[in-house]
């Protein structure tokens, strides 16, 4: 792809989501290797809060330090991040710029693909509660410096949790990765929905705040909303006839797909062993799919 002069993707967060193996890594880190040949500043955050391994895949050797720990741990451990479900006030600090964080809090790869982490909860300790935390750096962290600002890529926890706990309220847009699973197409249809209703205005559930102040900001942050679309890519595809399977049933409800990957046995071999996975030219579906993003960001 050629260096675009008009970058309209510059600034924007966008969330990745699936169901659990249908490879929304993957996508992330060939959209990254995409954007970036197009030009793109780029900065891939790590939201996924029990998955391993997208640092490698972004061609990294260590993880950086993560966010949780750089907002002073969660509130379950005495620490200051609170879930946004209890708690939906903006997280303090949450603005970041790169030149000017230590450098333990991020990494970058030899494309020039930034690299942070919010966070896992596997090296918490037992009883160490929930992640809801993770979400909340998800939902607020804004990402600036070094020049232009980067489109911030944000590999989501797998499934629907994050949307449930308004995650998506702070994102520009969002994108489905849809395998050949039909589960995959019911989350597809449900993110569509989900965001259809924030769009025309429905508010969180706030029943269980008794501070009216917190059912306030809850109800601020969901009509403030930004999203402006979800996005759906076919990821492992294996042939013309599962393609085309998924797209009627995709059409059926209201979605029509961005793009396709179709199956590609390097890259499961390239997760198995923790090595890069490489942007290559002949994805035509990770092409169309920026191509249709800038469309929508107009």
């Amino acid at each position: 792809m050629n260096v675009k002069e008009n970058k309209k993707l510059t600034g924007k967060r966008i969330g990745i989501l699936g169901k659990g193996g249908s490879g929304k890594s993957t996508v992330t880190v060939l959209l990254a290797g995409a954007l970036r040949d197009s030009g793109y500043k780029v900065c891939v955050l790590d939201a996924d809060s029990t998955n391993i391994g997208l640092h490698q895949a972004l061609g990294l050797k260590k993880i950086p330090a993560s966010l949780i720990d750089y907002f002073g741990g969660t509130a379950f451990s005495g620490g200051s991040v609170t879930c946004p479900v209890d708690d939906p006030t903006p997280l303090p600090g949450a603005e970041i710029y790169l030149n000017k964080l230590s450098d333990k809090y991020y990494a970058r790869s030899q494309e020039g693909i930034f690299f942070l982490t919010a966070g896992k909860i596997g090296d918490r300790g037992p009883g160490a509660g929930c992640d809801g935390p993770i979400s909340k750096i998800t939902r607020d962290l804004r990402i600036s410096g070094f020049g232009d600002n980067p489109v911030t890529l944000i590999d989501l926890k797998a499934g629907l949790e994050d949307p449930a706990r308004g995650v998506i309220t702070s994102l520009d847009l969002i994108i489905v990765v849809v395998d050949a699973n039909n589960a995959s197409i019911h989350i597809a249809a449900d993110m569509k929905n989900i965001v259809g209703q924030i769009k025309a205005g429905k508010l969180p559930a706030t029943r269980h705040l008794d501070n009216p102040e917190l059912v306030k900001i809850a109800n601020k942050i969901f009509l403030n909303s930004k999203i402006m679309d979800v996005m759906v890519l076919l990821n492992k595809i294996k042939g013309k006839e599962v393609e085309s399977y998924i797209k009627r049933k995709l059409i059926k409800n209201g979605i029509e797909p961005a793009g396709t990957i179709y199956e590609d046995n390097s890259i499961s071999m390239s997760w198995l062993k923790g090595e890069p996975i490489k942007y290559d030219k002949k994805m035509p579906g990770v092409e169309e799919l920026i191509k249709k993003m800038e469309e929508k960001a107009g």
